[in-house]
């Protein structure tokens, strides 16, 4: 058995292999000088009868003779000769080759490269071998090439630098075998992680390196460098930063912005990266005149100059000439305008700062889509994907609307791929829709970790398939367990049920809960089905149907129980059976303003379609923000409030009625506010019928390095909870029935973790009652891994 090694550089052969190539080389090159020396008689043409080879294995002799393209009896030069000795050796079938004349006789002498018998990894252990073997072209039971076993090596080394490991190094190495075959090894030495020690920006103004720090994908390293893998250096991860901050200045008015550069130097100590970006902003520019012109007789301008939303001194933003255009299309396919191409003209405005834009109605060429073609989609069905086109076979063609599609296609989260290109069909006037994709898996199984001061700590289970059998639909179970509470749930999702925009979903679940505020416990057990549909651009409509069966019980360690408890208790297992809406209404992503958007949700339901109960019970919840001081500081203001209107002619329990949390009201206990039973010496928590609060917070940094991820909080909430109408107060010692305005102030610290949002409220309530039950302390962690 012999050994060949290789460095990264070279693929190296046997001690073997090397002196016949230098033996073929040599005659080769002694072949040619004797033809050139005058007088001599190498120096007259060449004539052979025939080739003969030696050596050869596999590949066949005559495949070898024609490689040397000489023709028996023809007169052949040396120049000639060295041209078939070239053609053997390119072939890339061989180790070595050494030609020699001999009268009339050619010799060709070859040694054939080995075929390869196994390949292996060693040293890796961030990467799995199986991972490994899918990204090279080497493979077993094929003849082994040397340059391609350095380009697989190569291949390798840039795998672990896209992790972060540029000092990792990939040596191929071959171990000789019988028969002709090799076994090839790559040894590995992965390296340790080099991380990206700062992140700095140069010629920035307008925004702080801390908030473009926000804005990257690359990261600093931190306190979480074990936890955190984007504070590595991958050079794609970089090209994509460059874009989403180009997105994120455009997006803010700066139209002339542009990365100069993005340089990237070791540290001194040479483990760690500076990377520095350098970059130039420009003027921030609005939008000046809004104006719409129409080409076409069957376009009215002015009603379609009507159905802009986007205002003159507004910020000026790409996204919203796009979402401008698409509205303008779409108004012109209800009108019947076919064809319709909507052009901006932006006219720049360097004096005052502001860009107009016209919107010129055009009639575009008459060009139909003739199919839509789909490959690649081995588990998807073809229905999926072509619901995300808001076009058919036999639909004008609109190239904004195939990019949207494309989009769509690629967010679905089924494919590594998706590429959609449009190309010409049968005619001119036709375009073929070309849908290439790649499937990846679609299924989750997490396991999550929790804490609140609520439940304590807790554990979550969620096994989920977002693809399930090819149908776009989404399954999942998901079990939680805390010290306090208990929950299963059971979910299904069409998210396009009979092929139309419509949502149909289902949970089906039981939950336990055990009373830390009053001396009971209480279990359920529910069914909720619904429909979602947008009704606009910004606002959807959920219609639901709801089943539970819920049942309270005096708790094992309770002492004594509360009057009011013990007659509710007494009302045994009740049905609920209930029909509602809900309507929301939501521009925080989508509205015309990056910085500021607000949030409205409205909502009732409707119980007494059977069941025990009657009731109706409406929300209603407003949440306005937005970002000031260069986007450093964030003012948000939620609102809620809330209604039940008993019906039936049983009375209500504390189930039924409403019971604020900290998540809603902050600065107390679960239950903590509200009408009291202080009867039997308890002082158990009843709710109220009627609340009201509002939250008011301001988020800031702290002036930490960025990659700590903390940041700062204050907030104000104020609220009440009262009434206790249709309750059964028999025997009760009642408090707070009519409420009262409770106040409370308090300081956040926010810790962005690898692991997920740690938030610590410290918090006073300056306005109280003496029964209310304080909170001054609360820690919420929500972990997965």
């Amino acid at each position: 058995m012999s050994l060949g090694k290789f460095t990264h550089g070279s693929c190296g052969q046997s001690s073997r292999g090397a002196r016949i190539l230098r033996g073929a080389v040599s005659a080769a090159a002694i072949s040619f000088a004797a033809a050139l020396v005058p007088g001599s008689a190498s120096a007259q043409n060449y004539s052979f009868n025939r080739v003969e080879v030696e050596g050869n294995q596999r590949i066949p002799t005559s495949t070898i003779a024609n490689y040397t393209e000489i023709q028996a009896g023809q007169p052949v030069s040396a120049a000639q000769l060295n041209d078939a000795y070239q053609r053997i050796l390119g072939s890339g079938a061989f180790e070595s080759v050494e030609i020699e004349p001999r009268g009339s006789t050619l010799f060709v002498r070859v040694t054939e490269h080995p075929i390869i018998n196994r390949i292996n990894f060693e040293g890796n252990r961030r990467i799995k071998s199986e991972k490994l073997a899918e990204i090279i072209e080497s493979t077993e039971r094929r003849v082994f090439n040397p340059g391609q076993a350095e380009r697989d090596a190569a291949t390798l080394a840039e795998a672990y630098s896209q992790q972060g490991r540029v000092a990792a190094t990939v040596r191929p190495r071959i171990i000789r075998r019988s028969n002709n075959r090799v076994d090839l090894v790559f040894e590995i030495a992965e390296g340790g992680t080099t991380e990206i020690e700062r992140v700095s920006f140069v010629g920035n103004r307008a925004f702080s390196d801390n908030r473009l720090r926000r804005v990257l994908g690359t990261k600093q390293a931190g306190l979480l460098r074990m936890f955190i893998s984007s504070d590595t250096l991958i050079e794609e991860r970089i090209e994509f930063d460059k874009q989403v901050l180009r997105d994120f200045y455009l997006s803010r008015g700066y139209a002339d912005f542009r990365v100069n550069s993005a340089n990237v130097e070791f540290t001194r100590e040479r483990d760690a990266f500076y990377l520095v970006m350098n970059i130039t902003e420009g003027q921030q520019f609005r939008f000046g005149q809004i104006t719409t012109v129409s080409e076409i007789p069957e376009a009215d301008a002015a009603e379609f100059q009507a159905a802009l939303k986007v205002k003159p001194g507004a910020i000026y933003s790409p996204t919203q000439v796009e979402n401008s255009i698409a509205r303008l299309e779409r108004l012109g396919l209800r009108k019947g305008v076919d064809f319709l191409r909507v052009e901006p003209r932006i006219t720049r405005n360097d004096r005052n700062r502001t860009l107009d834009v016209q919107f010129v109605l055009t009639k575009g060429p008459r060009v139909f889509v003739e199919r839509i073609d789909i490959e690649g989609n081995t588990t998807t069905l073809d229905r999926v994907i072509r619901q995300q086109f808001r076009i058919a076979e036999g639909d004008p063609f609109n190239p904004r609307e195939i990019r949207e599609s494309a989009e769509r296609v690629r967010a679905l989260g089924y494919f590594s791929d998706a590429e959609v290109d449009a190309h010409e069909g049968s005619s001119p006037q036709q375009v073929v829709i070309d849908v290439d994709v790649e499937e990846q898996p679609t299924g989750s199984l997490s396991l999550g970790g929790s804490y609140s001061a609520n439940d304590g700590f807790g554990v979550a289970f969620g096994l989920s398939e977002d693809n399930f059998m090819g149908r776009g639909q989404r399954l999942s179970f998901s079990a939680s367990t805390a010290r306090d509470t208990e929950e299963y749930v059971l979910g299904f999702t069409e998210p396009y049920l009979l092929g139309r925009d419509l949502s149909f979903g289902i949970n089906l679940g039981m939950s336990k809960r055990n009373s830390n505020y009053a001396t009971y416990d209480w279990s359920r057990a529910f069914v909720n089905p619904s429909l979602t549909f947008p009704i606009g651009e910004d606002s959807k409509l959920q219609l639901r149907y709801s089943w539970q069966q819920s049942e309270m019980k005096a708790r094992s360690d309770a002492v004594t129980t509360g009057a009011v408890t013990a007659n509710e208790i007494a009302m045994g297992k009740r049905n609920t059976s209930a029909l509602g809406f809900t309507y929301s209404y939501d521009t925080r992503r989508t509205g015309l303003n990056p910085n500021a958007g607000w949030l409205l949700e409205l909502g009732a339901d409707y119980a007494g379609l059977g069941g025990d109960n009657e009731f109706i019970r409406t929300n209603a919840k407003a949440v306005a923000q937005t970002r000031i001081m260069n986007e450093e500081v964030t003012l948000r203001a939620t609102f809620e409030a809330g209604s039940l209107h008993w019906r039936g002619d049983n009375h209500s329990r504390v189930v039924d009625r409403y019971l604020l949390t900290s998540d809603t009201f902050r600065g107390f206990d679960p239950g903590g506010i509200g009408p009291r039973d202080q009867s039997n010496g308890v002082n158990d928590a009843l709710g109220g019928n009627l609340y009201a609060v509002a939250r008011f917070d301001v988020e800031f940094p702290l002036g930490l390095p960025e990659e700590y991820g903390l940041r700062g909080g204050v907030f104000y909430d104020v609220g009440n909870l009262w009434d206790l109408k249709h309750a059964d107060l028999t025997g009760g010692d009642i408090v707070g029935e009519n409420g009262s305005w409770r106040h409370v102030v308090g300081v956040s610290l926010l810790w962005t973790t690898g692991m997920g949002p740690l938030r610590f409220n410290f918090s006073k309530a300056i306005s109280k009652e003496d029964y209310d039950e304080e909170r001054s302390f609360d820690l919420t962690i929500q972990a997965r891994f």
